[in-house]
């Protein structure tokens, strides 16, 4: 404690040049101090007798009332400084404060704490005893360095922690110990996967047919009302990811939809990770003006910050900071700053709280100035901060637990927690069939926007099918030619399968957009499955009856039309299949290159073991008969395609003798005599395709209920922990 002390004023005689205001400037241009005469006070909403209004009015009703009420004022105390020229910050737009529409709810955490094991050098606890509160009309956000527990923090709040973390604590709704039902709460995660290729407000309005249930008109009120919150009027009719020349939206306005995606079900508490990730000054200031118009609403917000300018910072309600998992503080901005003058290390002039803080409480520091420990500008040392950060984080935390603002935090929470409010209530979702009907047709739009993804594909299978075609053009129908063509539909098919890798970056994105809704419950995975075949089948039909027929007359195959609808049909079952393979590889690895890796090297393989370079019954039994050539897909295609050209036909051997098809393809490929058999081979294609989707259904479904029943092991252990 000693050594504590000594750096601790080590660092105010070295910082007081540069913020004395004694030796500066007047004491009433530093922003980040009380009053003269306050300096020994905590600053609290419950004890500021220097302002009128408060956040939040938390009273227990008499008189039989058993809830806890929450009303907010159209402008928080926040601004009100702001307005009183206490902190610097632009003016809300005008409409900003407006009636509530929203019944907002209190949430309070109390001793939270969440391990995950090898997150941390020497512990395996992110998140240590973490206390504070969140309500209703109010922002808060949580702030700290990199990998300070920031975004678990807030997961834990949310409920959506990863499978592999552990929580223990207490965290109320509105001083109920449970859990927060689909629809009362929305989660914005860091990257939310947008669709590009549709406009603002139809990626909105798909959104909220997803989610709500109801009619489709009923959801266009809710679409227009989350645009007119989130400021996107000028932007509503615009692709997301624009077109052809046409430039997509900006990262500002990127990440006002994602917000506005969960605004359609208007949430009770909404949490973001990260609302200013990837944004300039402007677009910053813009995103939190917005959301501040939008907490006069009276939504609980909760989101992460690693850090602010002025102008932003002074629209905070609360600051939670954290560093190393250990909360430094938590309570009101302006308290906040004076907490660190308390502590010995004041805000300088000129400089933003939120970089100050950062500066106080990152090691990342310590190296910086150890490299520039012999560097000498025209001020003298290279940095006026000259402290050990371990040493401040000590420092404040120490500072803090014994602070009256840390009383302040437990008594809120006492209070919040004693009388149980009204619970909040599920409003309801879509049916499957309404999720399946969405997801295909706006499948559908996206097909036929997307020209690189999907047209461009077509164009290619057509080239590739009339280079084969004419490579094979010619043969005739003699016994001679009958080695050739079965070599060109073995190319054929293997080469028009191994161009179907190239829909990967398609498949990837639309596993993407399903984790992105299927984590907030907008989907499903047999909503997805369903609705993904239903939308591809198609395109798919398209691309088989296309090169099907450039095939077919180019080869010169038996000009039958029972015959080119049977290719046209197997040749599309084939696709169907290698479209549920690459599905379930995709689903599995989750990453395009390992993804196209794997599919490159399974197709190989199924090629080698399709019989063509060495007949099926040849073939080594224990790896490549059984169970290699069962399953690989070419083997059957190929094979129908063979029987229906080849069964019922003879071939002349000079004028009297001649042999069946079956007998001239017996050296060349194995194939069934019965006449049957070809449709056999399509009914196995077909099972395989509905095979590769419940492997895909089940990898989708596991993942979600792992993640389900994880959510539920927490809440659990809430209710444990009473």
């Amino acid at each position: 404690m000693d050594e504590i002390q000594s750096q601790s004023d080590h660092y105010r005689s070295s910082s007081s040049s540069a913020s004395s205001p004694a030796s500066r400037v007047p004491a009433f241009n530093f922003f980040y101090l009380r009053k003269p005469g306050s300096l020994g006070q905590p600053i609290s909403f419950e004890d500021s007798p220097e302002w009128e209004d408060t956040d939040a009015d938390v009273r227990v009703e008499e008189g039989g009332g058993d809830s806890i009420n929450a009303a907010t004022t159209s402008v928080s105390p926040s601004l009100s400084k702001l307005n009183s020229g206490s902190l610097p910050s632009p003016h809300l737009p005008e409409g900003a404060a407006v009636a509530r529409k929203i019944a907002g709810a209190s949430v309070a955490w109390k001793d939270l704490t969440v391990t995950i094991g090898g997150e941390r050098k020497y512990s395996d606890n992110v998140v240590k005893g973490s206390n504070g509160y969140a309500l209703p009309g109010t922002m808060t956000v949580i702030m700290g360095p990199a990998k300070s527990g920031k975004s678990t923090l807030l997961r834990a709040i949310a409920g959506r922690l990863p499978p592999a973390a552990k929580m223990y604590g207490e965290i109320f709704v509105n001083g109920a110990k449970m859990h927060m039902p689909y629809g009362s709460y929305g989660l914005v995660d860091l990257e939310t996967t947008l669709i590009g290729s549709l406009t603002v407000r139809e990626y909105l309005y798909y959104s909220a047919v997803l989610q709500l249930p109801g009619f489709f008109s009923q959801k266009k009120s809710v679409v227009e009302e989350a645009i007119h919150a989130m400021s996107l009027g000028d932007f509503a009719n615009k692709l997301i990811g624009g077109h052809c020349f046409m430039k997509g939206l900006p990262s500002g306005e990127r990440r006002r939809v994602a917000i506005a995606r969960e605004l359609v079900m208007r949430p009770q508490i909404l949490f973001i990770d990260e609302p200013l990730y990837h944004l300039d000054s402007v677009s910053a200031l813009l995103m939190m003006v917005t959301l501040k118009k939008l907490t006069s609403t009276g939504c609980t917000l909760i989101f992460t910050l690693n850090q602010s300018s002025t102008e932003v910072f002074g629209l905070f309600d609360r600051i939670c900071l954290l560093s190393n998992g250990n909360t430094l503080f938590f309570g009101e901005t302006l308290a906040c700053l004076q907490h660190f003058s308390n502590a010995g290390f004041p805000c300088p002039i000129m400089q933003s709280p939120s970089d100050h803080f950062l500066r106080a409480i990152n090691t990342d520091f310590d190296r910086i100035i150890a490299m520039c420990k012999n560097w000498q500008d025209d001020n003298g040392d290279f940095s006026a901060v000259n402290m050990d950060t371990a040493v401040a984080i000590c420092t404040l935390e120490a500072t803090y637990k014994s602070s009256a603002d840390a009383a302040a935090v437990e008594t809120m929470i006492m209070r919040l927690t004693e009388k149980e409010g009204p619970l909040l209530k599920s409003k309801g979702n879509a049916s499957n069939a309404t999720r399946i009907a969405v997801l295909t047709w706006r499948s559908l739009l996206i097909m036929s926007r997307e020209f690189k993804y999907y047209w461009l594909r077509l164009i290619l299978y057509m080239l590739l099918t009339l280079c084969i075609g004419t490579i094979f053009s010619g043969l005739g129908h003699s016994l001679s030619s009958v080695v050739t063509r079965v070599a060109a539909i073995f190319v054929f098919v293997s080469f028009t399968s191994l161009l179907s890798i190239a829909g990967v970056p398609v498949l990837m994105k639309e596993i993407k957009i399903y984790a992105s809704e299927e984590s907030n419950q907008h989907s499903g995975a047999l909503a997805f499955l369903f609705g993904q075949l239903l939308s591809s089948i198609p395109f798919l039909f398209l691309i088989s009856i296309s090169s099907s027929l450039v095939f077919y007359f180019l080869i010169g195959l038996r000009d039958e039309f029972s015959l080119l609808m049977y290719f046209v049909l197997n040749f599309f079952m084939c696709l169907l299949v290698n479209e549920g393979l690459m599905l379930a590889v995709v689903s599995l690895w989750k990453n395009i290159f390992q993804s196209v890796l794997t599919l490159v090297t399974i197709h190989a393989v199924l090629m080698l073991a399709a019989g063509y370079f060495r007949i099926r019954s040849e073939l080594p039994r224990p790896v490549w008969t059984h169970p290699l050539s069962y399953i690989a897909f070419h083997t059957y295609s190929i094979q129908g395609l063979l029987e229906n050209e080849y069964l019922g036909v003879n071939f002349a051997i000079g004028q009297v003798r001649s042999i069946s098809g079956f007998q001239a393809l017996h050296s060349a490929y194995d194939i069934s005599p019965r006449s049957n058999a070809k449709w056999e081979n399509v009914l196995v294609l077909f099972l395989m395709a509905v095979g590769y989707r419940i492997l895909v259904f089940v990898l989708l479904h596991f993942y979600a209920r792992k993640n389900v029943s994880l959510h539920r092991l927490f809440r659990g252990k809430h209710d444990s922990t009473a």
